[in-house]
């Protein structure tokens, strides 16, 4: 019996929907990037791309546990001496709640060519409403 590998001209994507108040940040970026890479796909391969779309609804409402809110940080560094600029969690989310997530996912995806593609494909909103109703995506529950 042969290894199966999928062919880029096999790659079928289907569209998810979730609620970012159903469960935890950490929790929800897991299911995320399991989605994004399709990893629950019977033909996972690897080296192809052959993740689903993810739209992720409520972004304001978001889940985190313990002390989250005020202990966790974000940096980023404008490259300049005395540059480094520090948010929080709560911070964050007052000002782009879909950053908050984003970050998650990015975390939780493989650091290789294939990331940008994938996280290309992840649409987050604020509400409860979203703009791919269209594509009638499936709920992850």
């Amino acid at each position: 019996m042969k290894t199966y590998s999928q062919k880029s001209s096999e790659i079928s994507r289907e569209w998810w929907t979730i609620d970012a108040a159903s469960m935890p940040l950490g929790k929800l970026a897991v299911v995320i990037a399991d989605k994004l890479m399709g990893k629950s796909k019977v033909t996972f391969t690897p080296h192809i791309d052959n993740g689903d779309y993810v739209v992720v609804t409520n972004a304001k409402n978001l889940i985190v546990t313990g002390e989250k809110m005020t202990d966790k940080k974000y940096y980023r560094h404008s490259g300049f001496p005395g540059g480094l600029t520090e948010l929080k969690l709560e911070e964050v989310i007052e000002k782009d709640p879909s950053l908050a997530i984003r970050e998650a996912v990015k975390g939780m995806l493989p650091k290789n060519k294939l990331a940008a593609d994938r996280l290309a494909r992840l649409r987050i909103f604020d509400g409860a409403e979203h703009a791919h109703t269209a594509q009638n995506p499936k709920e992850i529950k």
